[in-house]
């Protein structure tokens, strides 16, 4: 009988960042494995970060160190605090809810069979078919 541990993570745990212009296409990735948490994607992708006004994000992305980065490139921060967070986090509800154009993206995305099923058990293979997939949904 085989169980997944940390030392032999299971194929399909893995947690893909994204980011996404303001019509929702997809303009970069990052792939990490599934126990790790958004501030390492979100750190991955801050070096590529194109110019912009404003990023939204969900709460997983709520850290002090990430909006302080974001403020000095001069962005402004839609992402709700998190719920332990002892000073509530002002943002604009109603600019959040464009979030959904992400989630969107995602949902297109996953019309591809290979991508929702995860058929692929390398994450290489399988992070290959997510950017041909975008690449063919949004930009061809």
């Amino acid at each position: 009988m085989w169980t997944p541990n940390r030392a032999n993570q299971r194929w399909h745990e893995h947690h893909v960042a994204r980011r996404c212009d303001a019509k929702g296409r997809p303009i970069g990735f990052y792939m990490s494995t599934g126990q790790v948490s958004d501030y390492t994607g979100a750190a991955a992708l801050l070096g590529g970060l194109p110019k912009a006004g404003w990023l939204l994000a969900d709460r997983g992305y709520d850290a002090d160190w990430f909006r302080e980065v974001l403020k000095s490139k001069g962005i402004k921060v839609f992402i709700p605090g998190r719920k332990f967070r002892k000073k509530a986090v002002k943002y604009d509800k109603r600019r959040y809810k464009r979030r959904n154009r992400i989630e969107i993206m995602f949902g297109r995305l996953k019309d591809w069979r290979r991508i929702a099923t995860r058929y692929d058990r390398c994450p290489e293979t399988f992070f290959s078919a997510i950017l041909l997939a975008a690449t063919v949904l949004f930009w061809l």
